[in-house]
Formats: structure tokens, sequence, C-alpha cells
């Protein structure tokens, strides 16, 4: 098995929020935390425009910003990075959290929010990244056309790579290691958001969607992951049917 990739230092990252105090707490967390390439931007329109300039390792990203909201600035971002985003928002609705997921956002927090586990939210998300750029000679799940390195955080198709949301690729690994099995939407949520299952169904749903929007040939039919009416998903292979 091949070591962990090495912590980088010089990470950058982005923090976007009109209110200079969440700015400057959110410098000091990081700071704490040995990361020191801050850009600190108040506004979402500068923040598209230096993304594209300065291409950060991840961005902190305020929902209720004063020109384009956080769910716009996210769209037009994942237009030209992958780069992870996690919002933070004063909106703590399911449906707000579901939004923010489904333009892209690949983890969203709650305002009033712990610094330190925003720091730590943010060490988790830039390892998985580390992981994806590792070169890999790791286990292999193979299903149909679908590879998934399980270790690299790498998914190919036919031998073309598929851009994959950290959540999406946790979901496609957990269904591709239990291949063949009926996975509840709650176990699901259960496994990969660590949280209790309540008010899970529409969250699944979504980062489903987006899943076979990326995997399938035809969403509308899916052949890999399979809805169980009432019971949850399975991966398959479709040419074993």
């Amino acid at each position: 098995m091949n070591p962990i990739p090495a912590q980088k230092t010089d990470y950058k990252i982005m923090l976007v929020d009109d209110e200079p105090d969440i700015l400057d707490l959110l410098e000091k967390a990081l700071n704490i935390e040995g990361y020191y390439n801050i850009i600190k931007i108040e506004d979402g329109q500068t923040a598209v425009q230096l993304c594209r300039r300065t291409s950060p390792d991840i961005i902190i990203l305020d929902v209720m910003l004063p020109d384009l909201d956080g769910y716009e600035v996210c769209r037009q971002i994942r237009a030209f990075s992958h780069c992870p985003i996690l919002f933070l928002s004063s909106k703590n609705d399911e449906l707000d959290k579901i939004l923010g997921l489904s333009v892209g956002g690949d983890d969203y927090v709650a305002k009033p929010f712990s610094p330190k586990e925003i720091a730590y939210r943010v060490k988790a998300q830039l390892r998985r990244a580390a992981y994806q750029q590792e070169p890999s000679e790791k286990e292999l799940i193979k299903t149909g056309e679908l590879e998934i390195d399980v270790e690299g955080c790498r998914v190919t198709k036919g031998g073309s790579p598929i851009e994959l949301t950290a959540r999406e690729f946790e979901i496609l690994r957990y269904l591709a290691e239990n291949q063949g099995r009926v996975i509840s939407r709650e176990r699901l949520y259960e496994t990969i958001w660590g949280e209790d299952s309540f008010g899970c169904d529409n969250t699944v749903m979504v980062h489903i969607r987006h899943l076979r929007e990326k995997i399938e040939d035809d969403p509308a039919a899916p052949r890999y992951i399979i809805t169980m009416k009432g019971l949850g998903y399975k991966l398959v292979d479709p040419y074993e049917e």
C-alpha cells in the first residue's frame, strides 16, 4: 500500500465572505493549522475572477454575498475549476444544503460555526484532493466500463477520466465495495456524511442524480446505479444483466 501523500504547507486557500470579522476569524483558525497562503475576498464577482487567475486549492464560500450569491459563484467557478468548495451559510435548512451540494459544493456548514471545525474540514478536503493527484498502483474496482481507483480517488469510464466531487466519489466507492447489494438511503447518508439519517432522502437523491449524469450513458435509464423502490440503491455490472 502506498503511503499517505505528504501534507503540503503552501496550500492556497480562498476565503469569500462580506464580513471582515469572519474572514479574520477563519484566517486565524487556518494559520493555527499551518495554512498561511490565504486570499480574503468580500464579493462574489471578484472571487470568480481571482479564482480563475490564482487557482486556489480550496474555497470557503459564504452564501449571502452583496453581488452574486454563493450558489451562483460556485456555478461559475465549476465551469473552469474542480477545487473543493465549502459553503458557509446562516441558513440551516435542508433545502439550502441540497442546493449548495447540487451546484457543485463539496461541504456545507451553517453559521454560527466552530473555526476549528472549519479548519479540520478544510484539512480533510485537501487530503482528498492530494489523493486524487497521486499516481496509484492501488486497488481497482471494475464494473462494466467503470474503473474505480479506491485509494487514488479516481474514476474512469472506457479509459476516460470522470470528474467527481468528493461526496460523489465516496458514494460510488461505497456502492462499488458493496456491488450487487441494496444500500438504503439512510445507510448511505450515515456512512458518507457521518450524521444521523433524519431528513436524508433529498440529499442522497440529489447526489445520486448528479452521479448518474456523469457515469451513465442515459441518466434517465441508468444501468449502473439501480434504484430499488422503497429499499435504496445498488451498483451492478450492466454487462452481466
